[in-house]
């Protein structure tokens, strides 16, 4: 998977830009913002099955909720776990439940394949939702964030919103780096020729299950990754968290950024975020506020017939319609 120089370039100051951010935002922006690279976190995790190896999934709240209720649940009541033994803990427990729905689901396809994983998810949520391990409808607190710290040193305070974002932050950007890192190895390569033709793939004697597998639990674990943030960040969980309406979410984030684009994910996760907040403030849109459904489904809509590279395909129609101008107007 070839890089170009401008990608690198974009990338490395769209990260200097969120570096400073905090600089000059309001504790709202930043708030928001360390929400939206939680969901990117998320939508990475899914571009790994949608983008690269062509498994559309439905089941990617499931793995986002296990994990932020494991947090919860291993979390002492009234103390702060350490983070080297939580994060691990929360992030097993959803690559344990993607291990099982992927070694199940894998053996169907198509639309057989999006059924069965709707249908693990759905049954996460029920668990949750209708027995006392989550709470129920009501939900379960966590009174205390967890600690990073290295003996009597405290490295982060996860209370502290800036150092939470960074914190979010840099788990944003490991997890992207390790998948860019991943796609271009062989692994990776495997993935793409899944994705392109998996009949071929395996006419040619290519063990096309256990990639596809491996994919299924790294994304969980990503996933996981998420929900461990956002269980830390807002001290609160709910049967909500592992509903379909997070997974429809996710897809409808990597595919407005651009789908088989790492960069596409994150861009998504940044623009449906910010489309929901501009059409439920009523200082921009007014009573029209009550409706916003309608505006972002309009917006949706439009950007899938407009763009159908998704945002990352932009400055390229750009170019294009510039050129063509160009030409155009040559005598």
């Amino acid at each position: 998977m070839a890089v170009s120089r401008s990608a690198v370039v974009l990338c490395l100051a769209a990260l200097a830009g969120l570096l400073a951010w905090p600089a000059f935002a309001s504790d709202f922006g930043v708030d928001l913002t360390t929400k939206i690279l939680i969901y990117a976190i998320l939508a990475l995790s899914l571009e790994l099955l949608v983008g690269q190896t062509g498994l559309v999934c439905f089941g990617q709240a499931a793995f986002f909720g296990i994990a932020a209720y494991a947090t919860v649940r291993f979390s002492p009541e009234y103390d702060a776990a350490a983070i080297w033994w939580l994060l691990p803990s929360a992030v097993a427990a959803s690559a344990v439940f993607a291990l099982v729905m992927g070694a199940l689901s894998l053996r169907t396809r198509g639309v057989y394949f999006i059924m069965v994983t709707l249908a693990f998810s759905q049954m996460a949520y029920y668990v949750i939702h209708d027995t006392p391990v989550g709470g129920g409808t009501d939900g379960i607190y966590l009174n205390v964030p967890p600690s990073v710290a290295v003996g009597s040193t405290q490295l982060l305070d996860l209370s502290d919103p800036l150092h939470f974002y960074y914190a979010a932050l840099l788990a944003l950007v490991t997890c992207f780096v390790m998948l860019a890192v991943a796609l271009r190895s062989r692994f990776g390569r495997a993935l793409a020729g899944i994705r392109v033709n998996e009949q071929r793939m395996r006419a040619a004697g290519f063990p096309t299950y256990p990639y596809q597998l491996a994919a299924f639990v790294i994304s969980g674990a990503i996933a996981g990754i998420a929900g461990f943030l956002f269980a830390t960040k807002d001290g609160f969980v709910n049967p909500e968290l592992l509903s379909w309406h997070l997974s429809g979410a996710a897809l409808v984030m990597i595919i407005l950024g651009g789908l088989g684009h790492l960069r596409g994910a994150v861009i998504g996760a940044f623009a449906l975020s910010l489309l929901e907040e501009l059409f439920q403030s009523r200082e921009f849109v007014g009573g029209f506020a009550d409706h916003w459904h309608l505006g972002l489904g309009a917006s949706i809509i439009a950007c899938a017939a407009l763009l159908p590279r998704g945002l990352i395909g932009l400055p390229r129609l750009l170019r294009a319609r510039l050129v063509g101008a160009r030409h155009a107007g040559a005598p």
